[in-house]
């Protein structure tokens, strides 16, 4: 087995005896390369050089214990950390969707300009929830109630009415006081 130093001394005394130098990659395609005997070798070798060179220092994670370790063996791990660390939503059956939409649903309202959209987004969450109501797949119960959609609109209104007072509140604060003009200044 050979390191890389003394690869290159090999390089530079064959090319300084006028002969062909030859390359790893030459010594692997004539059957010389790796093999199973010295690929471990090879291996922790690279892992060594690169220790010393300090490629693993500071990596995100070190001196933490590992996620998970010690608790009981579930085999969708890889699937819930994927939904954690993506932040994917919309999984799960209908009734837990259903109550995550409801407690986000004033906020998602808030975030429309137009009644008919709010109106649209009212009837079609109304819609889920009486087909999720219908639906027997097993699952947990559906305990999220429909909408009052001309109830909801009114306090969609009422909130969109107060943050237009707030935001003309802090205009006019902000706006700086006319200047009074002095008598004597012409």
């Amino acid at each position: 087995m050979s390191d890389a130093r003394s690869d290159a001394a090999r390089y530079a005394a064959q090319r300084a005896a006028g002969e062909q130098p030859t390359t790893g990659s030459d010594e692997q395609s004539r059957g010389t390369g790796l093999t199973a005997e010295n690929s471990s070798a090879v291996v922790e070798s690279a892992i060594q050089q690169a220790i010393r060179r300090g490629e693993f220092d500071n990596l995100p994670g070190a001196g933490k214990p590992l996620e998970g370790l010690g608790t009981h063996h579930d085999p969708d791990w890889w699937l819930r950390r994927k939904i954690e660390t993506e932040n994917l939503s919309g999984l799960g059956p209908p009734a837990l969707r259903l109550r995550v939409d409801n407690a986000e649903l004033e906020n998602q309202l808030d975030l429309e300009s137009r009644e008919s959209r709010v109106r649209e987004i009212l009837e079609d969450f109304n819609r889920r929830v009486v087909e999720a109501r219908r639906q027997l797949q097993g699952g947990p119960p559906v305990v999220t109630p429909t909408r009052d959609v001309d109830g909801e609109v009114r306090a969609w209104q009422d909130r969109r009415a107060a943050r237009a007072a707030l935001a003309r509140e802090a205009a006019a604060a902000d706006a700086p006081a006319p200047r009074r003009r002095r008598w004597f200044a012409r």
